[in-house]
């Protein structure tokens, strides 16, 4: 990792060097796939749901579209296109035959909406949802119960777009099924990366977050029978016009998304990297963590607030965030590292990094660079 000449001298000649883009987790650059994809949408103008000649070919792209995508991630059930992962949680919370809703305490803003949920599922220090909670005198004896009539949707993130730990969707699916709940996945950091959990019931994906564009995602749904219809588009379960571009757009950047999502390579600087950032007094959070994942890191420097990094490393030339991108603006302090049990000085303290398709070996290195090099000299 040597000849990076300091912080301060790279910010003087920020306007020389390409921009290091590490902020995946919250949107990553549109795949040629995908814009291409989007230009042969643009072609196809009519409204799918128009009886005539123009709106049976949208339709006919848009059915096709509709099955890639159910390819693409191995799903066997249905899709539900919608504006974005915020728009299929809340058709997910909103519809779904269900009395009662539980998430766990580190689920995305826009599932811990409102008033909503009416009961939250504890985590773990290491980022674990606590599913033993579920049947624990803790919680409410009427919100999870085995009765059609008095039904839970429960939500559990997969990957946590925050600190990048993967949920056990699979004792999570036994404790709700066992109990005659719902599960909702949000997939959002997930799609595209990992295999989509097939014992969830619903599931929420975003195109912006593997390649796709702004402004597309889906709900997947494992049964019809487990929404209630609200009328318009998408077999009656969601009003407005498909997004018909955007869609071809998801469906092309899924199936270029590659496995693994990012070459081991690219980011293999980040092992000897974690052990700099320890010996320094730097908290690499990954190591709490009950199943860390590969691409996103969130780490805390000592003696140097995340705000002050997130600055000092923009005028590097690095885009890296604090927390996710729907709060990274705010003043408020990350909830998720705040269910986790993490001192608040901590929390104030860390960073997100974030890894995509278009990201190099040397731009990992040079973050790291940067990092060490920041911490140095606050040390």
């Amino acid at each position: 990792m040597g000849g990076y000449i300091g912080v301060k001298a790279k910010t003087a000649i920020v306007t020389n060097i390409p921009r290091i883009y590490l902020d995946h987790a919250a949107t990553t650059p549109l795949r040629p796939q995908a814009r291409a994809a989007m230009e042969e949408g643009f072609a196809l103008w009519a409204n799918p749901s128009s009886p005539h000649g123009e709106g049976r070919r949208a339709r006919a792209a848009l059915e096709d579209a509709r099955e890639r995508i159910k390819a693409s991630l191995g799903w066997s059930g249905e899709v539900i296109f919608t504006s974005g992962a915020s728009e299929a949680a809340e058709l997910a919370l909103d519809a779904a035959n269900a009395v009662h809703d539980i998430a766990s305490a580190v689920e995305h803003d826009a599932v811990l909406r409102g008033d909503r949920p009416e009961w939250t599922l504890p985590v773990r220090p290491d980022g674990a949802a606590d599913l033993r909670a579920l049947s624990a005198e803790s919680r409410p004896s009427d919100l999870l119960v085995d009765d059609p009539e008095n039904r839970s949707l429960v939500a559990v993130q997969h990957v946590n777009s925050e600190t990048g730990n993967r949920q056990h969707i699979g004792f999570a699916a036994e404790v709700v099924h066992d109990n005659g709940g719902l599960l909702l996945i949000d997939c959002a950091q997930s799609a595209g990366k990992f295999a989509i959990p097939q014992m969830a019931d619903l599931a929420i994906v975003s195109a912006h977050k593997f390649g796709g564009p702004v402004g597309v995602g889906a709900l997947l749904v494992k049964d019809y029978a487990m929404l209630h219809p609200s009328g318009g588009q998408e077999r009656g379960y969601r009003r407005g016009t498909e997004n018909l571009p955007g869609v071809l757009a998801m469906a092309a950047a899924l199936e270029a998304c590659g496995d693994p999502y990012v070459d081991p390579g690219v980011i293999e600087p980040l092992d000897s990297f974690a052990s700099e950032v320890r010996a320094l007094g730097g908290e690499w959070l990954s190591d709490r963590l009950s199943d860390p994942t590969p691409y996103i890191r969130a780490i805390a420097m000592p003696g140097i607030s995340a705000q002050a990094q997130l600055m000092r490393f923009d005028m590097a030339g690095i885009a890296v965030s604090q927390g996710s991108a729907c709060s990274s603006g705010t003043m408020k302090r990350s909830h998720v590292l705040t269910a986790m049990g993490l001192p608040d000085e901590l929390a104030d303290r860390t960073i997100r990094v974030s890894f995509g398709w278009t990201t190099t070996r040397q731009e990992v290195e040079r973050f790291c660079e940067v990092w060490l090099d920041m911490a140095r000299q606050a040390g």
